[in-house]
């Protein structure tokens, strides 16, 4: 089942989302059994959990494996070793976060397969989105998202501040997939691929999440008058069939992700999945994190 949210509640909480219409356990380390002693890490700060909270963290990293396949061991033992697994020092850093936050176990193992698991890594295709940094960059984030949708509006500032305070690191790719709920928002799409067609998607994409409220037909060519487009160019495209083989190409690729609601982020090919994590709160951690891993990965 695939059940709509009215916007007065979805406004209530930005780690929801607009829905489509349309958890699992980490791994545990062999024979690992439950912990009745506090386990204490280097380099792994505990000072501000609670007696019951550290109880949990070291269950936590006690008896979930390391991040890293090629070390079948625990993450506690991963980081107390000092094994070649430059994952176990994030993972367990992260665990503290999620126990300090009051998760419960179910939560915390879904969240940490999600961010670190080998087999939920997704390969994308990213050929022919619009996209900003270079193809080289070291993380690239890839969104598909509804213009008229308030959520995918909240993460737009979101991802930019993470693009400018990472100058050079970060690739942002911009997929569509407009929802039937929104009235307008294919056509703010078709409007943007159009946009893109003529080199100015990234100032479409400006002006529709900045006037999200207004769509209507009228407004598009406005905002394209101002962009400075080609006006009866980007009108003949908001019609065309190339227009429509982008948004199916898009709109197919998300649904074989498993889409249920937009804004749909993939960070490096993991999906920041917004029932587990919040933009404001885990976006700039997940991004420092895979960087800090991918600057100290064993060649």
């Amino acid at each position: 089942m695939k059940p709509s949210l009215p916007y007065a509640m979805a406004l209530v909480t930005l780690a929801a989302a607009c829905s489509s219409g349309a958890g699992q356990s980490g791994a545990q380390a062999p024979g690992a059994q439950p912990t009745s002693e506090n386990v204490n890490l280097p380099e792994v700060d505990t000072a501000n959990l609670t007696g019951r909270e550290k109880t949990d963290f070291s269950g936590l990293v006690s008896e979930l494996l390391a991040p890293c396949p090629e070390q079948p061991v625990s993450i506690a033992e991963c980081v107390t070793q000092k094994r070649a697994c430059n994952a176990c020092l994030p993972a367990a850093r992260f665990l503290v976060v999620q126990v300090e936050r009051g998760k419960t176990r179910s939560q915390i193992e879904a969240a940490f397969r999600l961010r670190f698991a080998a087999n939920t890594v997704q390969k994308i295709d990213v050929g022919g989105s619009p996209s900003k940094g270079a193809s080289s960059a070291s993380v690239t984030i890839v969104e598909w998202a509804d213009f008229e949708c308030p959520f995918c509006g909240h993460a737009a500032p979101e991802l930019e501040q993470a693009f400018e305070k990472h100058p050079g690191e970060l690739r942002l790719v911009f997929k569509h997939y407009p929802l039937s709920m929104h009235k307008y928002a294919e056509k703010a799409a078709r409007a943007a691929i159009s946009a893109e067609r003529q080199g100015k998607f990234w100032d479409m994409h400006r002006e529709l999440f900045a006037h999200q409220e207004n769509l209507e037909p009228a407004q598009l060519t406005k905002f394209a008058q101002k962009i400075g487009l080609d006006l009866a160019r980007f009108e003949a495209d908001m019609q065309s069939d190339a227009v429509s083989q982008v948004l199916e190409r898009d709109r197919r690729q998300a649904d074989t992700l498993g889409l249920r609601s937009t804004p749909l982020i993939f960070i490096d090919g993991r999906r920041f999945d917004l029932e587990h994590f919040k933009l404001a709160e885990d976006l700039e951690p997940w991004i420092s994190m895979e960087l800090e891993m991918k600057k100290s990965k064993t060649p």
